[in-house]
């Protein structure tokens, strides 16, 4: 009898031991290439920065229900840091539900606010060497400014999904160790639109071998952080020290 629930327990764990690379190997990698269509260049476009195929953002959304959403990957705090009068990095996306970090690291005070669809928030005035933090609780887009200096612009992307990947500046993204399943695929860039609409929002199979999605091609169009008024609605004051 013993030497039965030995050999019971020893193929169990044999079992358990083996699922791990099954499961492992019925991940696999999901990419895509962006493309961009060129505006007609102008004073505050040039052509090789519409050539560009970086930054741009795309996401898998699960659509079976119950579905668990993978843990994100280990990271250190997410920080938005303030230094020569911007914001770095430029863009941030970050799992739903992530306190971002924004530190003040120029000699001066700055007051970072968004009115925007993503996460509304207002900071306040604070001074050189501090930080505070904002906890962006719904999925969504949130432009980020400061009062103070109009030239400072940034983008937090939080999202209800693990399943993501950035654009290198060829344009090239993976998404790695996606599931298998249904999908709906999302695709957001600061400065350019998708130029067919089933680009931007389509489902995608997942099965046992790498997804290719091809090409997605996006034109070009301004970004919202150009001209933005102060969190009053207002036309930002001229600065008339260099040092502040």
């Amino acid at each position: 009898m013993r030497g039965t629930l030995c050999w019971i327990l020893g193929c169990s764990l044999s079992l358990v031991a083996g699922s791990a690379p099954l499961a492992r190997a019925q991940e696999v990698d999901v990419s895509a290439k962006i493309t961009m269509i060129p505006q007609k260049p102008s004073h505050e476009t040039s052509q090789k920065d519409s050539l560009s195929g970086a930054d741009v953002v795309v996401w898998l959304t699960p659509l079976r229900s119950g579905f668990v959403r993978a843990a994100a990957p280990p990271h250190s705090a997410y920080r938005l840091v303030q230094k020569n009068k911007m914001f770095s990095p430029h863009l941030l996306v970050v799992p739903t539900g992530t306190n971002v970090e924004f530190p003040n690291e120029d000699p001066f005070f700055h007051n970072v606010f968004s009115l925007f669809n993503g996460k509304r928030f207002d900071l306040g005035l604070y001074e050189s060497g501090s930080t505070r933090s904002v906890r962006f609780d719904r999925e969504g887009v949130s432009y980020i400014f400061c009062n103070i200096h109009p030239e400072m612009g940034a983008i937090v992307l939080s999202l209800n999904t693990s399943y993501f990947a950035v654009s290198t500046t060829n344009g090239e993204l993976v998404i790695h160790h996606v599931p298998q399943g249904s999908y709906r695929l999302n695709v957001w860039s600061e400065t350019a639109q998708p130029t067919k609409p089933s680009d931007a929002e389509r489902i995608v199979q997942v099965g046992s071998e790498p997804v290719q999605l091809g090409e997605i091609a996006l034109q070009r169009s301004a970004s919202p952080l150009v001209k933005h008024k102060n969190k009053f609605g207002e036309e930002y004051r001229p600065n008339r020290d260099p040092h502040y």
